[in-house]
């Protein structure tokens, strides 16, 4: 009863977690069974790294307020204390007022918000490029743990067929009807594939590990990848064309944005700094009870400085540079969008060409033939030699052929990263 109760508990609180799970992702004792769409919605409401991000664009938004504000008006008032001279009457009753504001010139205000709102388009562009390189980090993980787990069924099954001949060649051996160098020779084999068998589930474990991170699940439950693999046979890539793929990245791809505003704040930067170099001025209005020129005196005036020595020559100069500066890391930017559309589109092609040319039969055709090598050598029909060889050459071609399409589908992944375009998403 006990176990129920807490299987139960264990449940509400991993879709607590969750938020919810509006995705519906099924949760089984400790696994979690999720599609890569339910996968991006968790990541999406739930990561850490993004909710972050986010509050930098909330921070970017309040420079803002602050530059659309007016500097505050100064206030000063003197109460007359103590006075030597008789003839200035009661000078303890003295008291004089000041009241000054300060005007900006040139502009000032207005390009410090334009400043700030270019500041706030430079946060959500790193946000959004932070959520395209997240993104493609997640779908990255998701399929290399689908894949890796299909390479470790193999192993699985290689090393239970193996125990099983290995139990049934130690009572054969104790019976005197085969030789130890048989036995010897599976128990190796055996054990050459459970160091492999674990190495594998190591790399799983880390990349699980990354991807529960990522959308933020218990680190107890075990992420099982539901994947709808539909792409034998198929020259989706081919059917998109180069340039559509680079007009794409040029569009959307958030890291370029950046750069580009970078060059328009350093440009707008540029004319705050010959702006700074026009004085600002004061004006005020005072009041004298008993000023030097009779009773109830009252002035106004006006302040500035005399830009005879600093004019801002050197924020000037600054701001030149970085405008140099952003123009290079700009065309650096573009170019290294050109060589990602073009260097991933290759291989992307070369890949599809590759697996394409496969037989969609020799899977089904190759674990029909190690079932048979099996039987065969239960009935010595075949060697020991022959039988590992066919094993481990079933295993080596399976592996093979897991990496194969996992390669593929990466590389299409690597074509929406660098475009900022899911233009295959499966």
């Amino acid at each position: 009863m006990f176990q129920k109760f807490a299987r139960l508990f264990f449940f509400v609180l991993t879709v607590c977690m969750a938020s919810g799970f509006s995705v519906r992702a099924q949760v089984t004792g400790d696994t979690l069974k999720i599609t890569i769409q339910q996968a991006q919605d968790l990541f999406v409401k739930n990561n850490l790294q993004l909710i972050i991000q986010r509050y930098n664009i909330d921070n970017a938004s309040a420079a803002i307020v602050t530059a659309r504000l007016f500097p505050n008006p100064d206030f000063s008032f003197t109460n007359g204390i103590h006075t030597n001279d008789a003839t200035q009457g009661p000078a303890y009753k003295d008291q004089s007022f000041n009241v000054s504001q300060l005007f900006t010139t040139a502009g000032k205000r207005n390009k410090s918000i334009q400043l700030a709102k270019i500041g706030v388009e430079q946060s959500k562009y790193q946000f959004f490029d932070l959520l395209r390189t997240l993104k493609f980090t997640l779908r990255s993980d998701f399929y290399t743990i689908y894949f890796q787990e299909q390479s470790a069924k193999v192993y699985t099954q290689e090393i239970n067929s193996l125990s099983k001949t290995l139990s049934v060649f130690k009572e054969q051996y104790t019976k005197g009807n085969i030789a130890q160098k048989e036995v010897l020779r599976i128990q190796s084999q055996l054990y050459s594939l459970q160091a492999e068998y674990n190495n594998l589930q190591t790399g799983i474990d880390t990349v699980q590990s990354e991807l529960k991170l990522l959308i933020k699940v218990s680190p107890a439950v075990t992420i099982e990848p539901i994947v709808n693999y539909d792409l034998d046979g198929k020259n989706i890539v081919e059917s998109v064309p180069y340039q559509r793929l680079l007009d794409s990245a040029y569009s959307n791809r958030y890291d370029l944005r950046l750069a580009k505003t970078s060059l328009d704040y350093n440009n707008v930067n540029l004319q705050l700094q010959k702006a700074t170099a026009v004085p600002d001025f004061s004006l005020s209005l005072n009041y004298d009870k008993y000023g030097g020129y009779g009773t109830n005196f009252l002035g106004a005036g006006i302040e500035f400085n005399l830009p005879f020595f600093n004019r801002n020559q050197g924020g000037i100069k600054q701001a030149r540079i970085a405008i140099d500066q952003s123009k290079v890391q700009l065309q650096s930017q573009q170019n290294q969008v050109e060589s990602d559309v073009a260097t991933n589109y290759k291989g992307a092609l070369r890949l599809e060409k590759l697996y394409n040319s496969f037989d969609p039969q020799f899977k089904a055709d190759f674990n029909h033939l190690i079932q048979e090598v099996f039987k065969n050598y239960e009935k010595r029909n075949i060697s020991m030699l022959e039988f590992l060889d066919f094993y481990d050459s079933f295993k080596t071609n399976t592996l093979q052929l897991n990496t194969l399409q996992f390669n593929r589908i990466t590389s299409l992944e690597q074509l929406n990263y660098v475009t900022g375009t899911a233009f295959f998403n499966q």
